[in-house]
């Protein structure tokens, strides 16, 4: 039976992601990976964290990929001259220099299909994997898909989900922090791998699923 990741926000670190699954959890075909969203904006190689993702696949690899606020802010770029504007100012011009085009329309249809066809949750096993979080003030928290990508500092109710646990990024940690987590029910792997001139912070985690062990990579780009 094979192991079970999940790893944090690349943020298009892509030297620092490659680095993580290769050499340190040494990824194999019967592994399964869940990549909890962001992985564009800010970072410098958007497009190759993407291309890497789609050759994992393509080699036989189990990549599972939920959708972050960024894919979202994204993709809804489009919709209006606002949003363009906003999706810039939180790192889209990153992306586009990545893809080298000026606006998503322009994206290949490979990408654009890949981006939607992200999850904005998985339930699998003991766990749900989501980029942000859930809203337990919902009587369905799976009904809101905002809070899933945007949420922070949520208050658990454990009944609901059946006393699984939680694995989340979004809101970027110190190292500190993401160590001390352990026997949580909610377990942030987001160690703000693109912000690697800030103290504590510069860190690609994943968790292993199957033992509780966090694997955790210092920014290489």
């Amino acid at each position: 039976m094979g192991r079970i990741f999940a790893i944090g926000d690349i943020h298009g670190c892509n030297k620092t992601f490659q680095k993580l699954l290769l050499n340190e959890i040494c990824i194999q075909k019967s592994d399964k990976i869940y990549c909890i969203g962001d992985y564009i904006d800010r970072g410098g190689d958007s497009k190759g964290v993407i291309d890497f993702i789609l050759k994992l696949r393509k080699e036989g690899c189990h990549i599972h990929t939920l959708r972050g606020n960024h894919e979202q802010l994204m993709i809804d770029s489009t919709k209006s001259e606002k949003n363009f504007n906003h999706w810039i100012k939180t790192g889209g011009d990153a992306t586009l220099r990545s893809f080298k085009i000026s606006s998503y329309d322009e994206m290949n249809p490979v990408y654009k299909n890949f981006f939607s066809r992200t999850k904005y949750y998985i339930n699998s096993g003991k766990n749900i994997f989501v980029h942000a979080g859930l809203n337990f003030q919902n009587p369905n928290p799976f009904d809101d898909k905002y809070a899933m990508l945007w949420i922070r500092d949520f208050p658990l109710t454990n009944k609901i989900i059946d006393d699984k646990i939680i694995v989340h990024g979004h809101t970027p940690k110190s190292l500190d922090y993401i160590l001390k987590q352990k026997d949580k029910d909610a377990i942030n792997i987001d160690g703000g791998c693109v912000y690697k001139d800030t103290i504590g912070f510069g860190n690609l985690v994943a968790l292993n699923i199957t033992n509780g062990e966090l694997i955790i990579v210092k920014n290489v780009e």
